[in-house]
């Protein structure tokens, strides 16, 4: 139990960090508001796909039937969809931030529940959580500051409670999530649908940039960080 809160706490520091390291956008803007921060959301992006294709599909699917697979896959999907038109609707301010707890709360309850249940399933989930909230962090605080309507101190404050709704879902998942493996399968494909939504509708389009390769080379790297830590685990 105390690994699990402990690594999903550390998994959820890197949210803050990535808001923290956001706030240093008047060292080289130039640099920062192109190519770098490209970079940073495409390393998210590669990050996210390990998790889904390594950890939540693989895992969550053997746990149901095909059935109950489809509808938990597609049911992810849809809320993300339901949720993003939300959003427009209100002014879209804090899209970002609810996209992200959106998909870091099941995937923290997935990180205990597989502690729980032994394995190293959940250390490869820990790392691929804390790869994918850094630029997550990053990009969200910069969004949500540029459209003015929070105080940067004030929206700091806010991503350092963050680690503590993962601390929360995984001791939920450490808890709760190994005696019940069908819903803490239809748990992960709901949070692998969601991102793969995410990454298409929000991530993806933010990378490119003409005549510059660094922001694809990242998602490269966000995906072969998520696949060395499975093979250094298997």
């Amino acid at each position: 139990m105390l690994v699990a809160i402990s690594l999903a706490t550390l998994a959820g520091l890197t949210i803050p960090l990535g808001a923290a390291l956001a706030t240093i956008a008047h060292f080289q803007p130039r640099w920062l508001d192109q190519e770098f921060r490209h970079s940073v959301v495409a390393f998210g992006g590669g990050a996210l796909l390990a998790a889904v294709s390594l950890v939540l599909v693989p895992d969550g699917a053997e746990k149901l039937t095909v059935g109950w697979a489809a509808i938990a896959f597609a049911s992810g999907g849809i809320a993300f969809f339901l949720l993003d038109r939300l959003i427009a609707k209100s002014g879209g301010q804090s899209a970002q931030l609810l996209a992200m707890m959106l998909d870091y709360v099941p995937e923290a309850i997935a990180l205990g529940a597989a502690l729980a249940v032994g394995g190293s399933a959940g250390y490869l989930l820990a790392l691929l959580i804390a790869l994918q909230n850094l630029p997550e962090g990053f990009n969200a605080y910069r969004e949500m500051i540029a459209k003015g309507a929070h105080k940067p101190r004030s929206l700091l404050l806010v991503f350092s409670c963050l680690p503590v709704v993962g601390a929360l879902s995984a001791w939920v998942g450490h808890t709760y999530g190994a005696a019940y493996p069908e819903l803490l399968g239809g748990l992960m494909l709901f949070a692998a649908s969601g991102i793969i939504y995410l990454v298409f509708e929000d991530i993806a389009p933010q990378v490119p940039l003409e005549k510059r390769w660094a922001p694809p080379l990242g998602a490269v790297a966000g995906f072969q960080l998520g696949l060395i830590g499975q093979l250094l685990i298997s």
